[in-house]
This record gives structure tokens, C-alpha cells and sequence, in this order.
């Protein structure tokens, strides 16, 4: 299927690794020119790893998604530098690092940072680089959220919430840039192995007695085997396959929606 991408920019916050590099390759070889953020600096050998496979023009900045003025200044450098911004994707996403289960695992002082990174930094990146879509009167966001947003989740309350609040926040995008032809939506992945969920594992397995402990794979394919009807895991490269779709003229009439590649985590019925 020809996606027309080629020629259109990408800005994929998150890219440096994990679900957010993997859509960047994606763009890259669908033929976008891609634009890389990360607060890790390594986002620019990220960079140049995809120029070199691809042959596609990428660029990198360093810049944390907490901090607005950083998110405002790369979208000024990019559409400075493009001329253009067609798509925007943001794919950050910290836990707390504890198991949430029961809640009261955790403390208070254990949210603010998780919603400062995934709710107040994808409000800073959309707000950052929405005047370049409503001045162009085109393009796409896609908000990386989680199945975790939509059923309340227990493994991790503070993540489960800033999921859920994304989800939120980009139904209201979603309407307010309608009138622009802007079209926003989020991506909800189910059981991908990426550090985050490997985090949760580490997390669980230490509250755990030493007769109860369980490796990493065998935790998560007993737990796949519970709640992913398909039963089988969900890769970067899969979300990567959603996102540049949506990013299509295929999409083209898609807008304010949850999009799971969960393998039948949440069915809504």
C-alpha cells in the first residue's frame, strides 16, 4: 500500500529508542523526511542510524518534553529548517517505578513526576507545534497512550491516570483542530517488551518471596496468556505500522480516536 508519505515531515517525540525509534524508521521508510526529539543525547546517533539505512533527510534535537521553551524551539528549528511540519508524534512515557498494587504500594510523592513526563509533556509538545498546523491548515498528531488508560489498570495507578488523561486530552485536541484539518489521535499499545514494561516486571518480582519470584519471560507469558486473547506479544514494529497509517490519506477521515494494537487486551463492547 502506498501510504504517500514521501516528501512530508515527521516529528517524532520519544525517538531515541523503543516504540518512538520504531516509528521514526517507519516515517523513514515510508520516504518522510524525519525529525527526531529525545532528551537523551544518543537521539542523534538515533539519527544518523536511520539516514544511513534509509537515505531519508533526518535531523535530531535534544530537548526534554518537560521544558515548553525546548519543545518550542525545536518546532521552530524544524519548520525553520523543513519548511514544513506535516506530522507530529509523540511517544514518551515514564512509570513510577514501583508496583501499584494495591495503591497504597505507592506514595503520593511517586505521581508528579510520572504526570509531569506523560501528561504535561505531550501538552507541551502539542502546544509547541499546533500554530504550524492551524497555519497550514493540514496535518496529523498521534499521542502515545496505553490500553493501561482505559481500564484502569492496577500495576501502576500513576501511569494508568496519565494515560487516561492523554486519552482526554487528545479527544479535545481532536475537536478543537477539526475546523483546521487537523486530525488527532492516540495509539494504545497492549504487552510490548520495552524497558518501561521490563520495569514493572523488576518492580513486582522484588515485593515478591524468593519461592515466588519468576523470570521476566515467564512473568509475562503467564500474563499474556490471562489477558491478550490473541496470546501472543505486540512489537514496536506493529505500532510503528499504526502510526504511519494514521499519518496517511488512508486516515484521512480517522480523528479523536483510541487506536489499540493490543491483541484483543480491551475489547469494548
Amino acid at each position: 500500500m502506498n501510504l504517500n508519505l514521501r516528501n512530508q515531515t515527521a516529528v517524532i517525540v520519544g525517538a531515541a529508542r523503543g516504540i518512538g525509534h520504531a516509528i521514526a524508521r517507519e516515517f523513514a521508510h515510508e520516504g518522510a523526511d524525519v525529525a527526531l526529539v529525545d532528551r537523551e543525547t544518543s537521539v542523534g546517533d538515533a539519527a544518523m542510524d536511520i539516514a544511513r539505512e534509509f537515505g531519508a533527510k533526518v535531523s535530531a534535537f535534544v530537548g526534554d518534553v518537560t521544558d515548553f521553551s525546548a519543545m518550542k524551539q525545536a518546532a521552530e528549528r524544524f519548520k525553520t529548517d523543513r519548511g514544513r511540519i506535516d506530522h507530529l508524534v509523540f511517544a514518551v512515557a515514564i512509570g513510577s517505578g514501583k508496583f501499584g498494587f494495591p495503591f497504597w504500594n505507592l506514595e503520593p510523592g511517586d505521581w508528579p513526576g510520572v504526570l509531569a513526563v506523560n501528561v504535561q509533556g505531550a501538552v507541551n509538545a502539542v502546544h509547541a507545534f499546533a500554530p504550524y498546523f492551524i497555519d497550514a491548515r493540514a496535518g496529523s498528531m498521534l499521542l502515545s497512550a496505553s490500553v493501561a488508560g482505559q481500564i484502569g489498570s492496577q500495576t501502576d495507578p500513576p501511569y494508568s491516570a496519565s494515560k487516561a488523561a492523554v486519552i482526554n486530552f487528545m479527544q479535545c485536541a481532536a475537536k478543537d483542530l477539526a475546523a483546521y484539518n487537523v486530525r488527532v489521535n492516540a495509539l494504545c499499545p497492549g504487552m510490548v517488551k520495552t524497558e518501561l514494561n521490563r520495569s514493572i516486571w523488576a518492580a513486582w518480582n522484588d515485593m515478591q518471596p524468593e519461592n515466588a519470584k519468576q523470570a521476566y519471560d515467564d512473568w509475562a507469558g503467564e500474563k499474556i496468556r490471562k489477558v491478550v486473547p490473541l496470546g501472543q506479544w505486540q512489537t514496536p514494529e506493529e505500532m510503528a505500522a499504526m502510526a504511519v497509517y494514521l499519518a496517511s490519506p488512508h486516515a484521512k477521515s480517522i480523528t479523536g480516536q483510541c487506536v489499540n494494537v493490543d491483541g484483543g487486551f480491551v475489547m469494548h463492547w
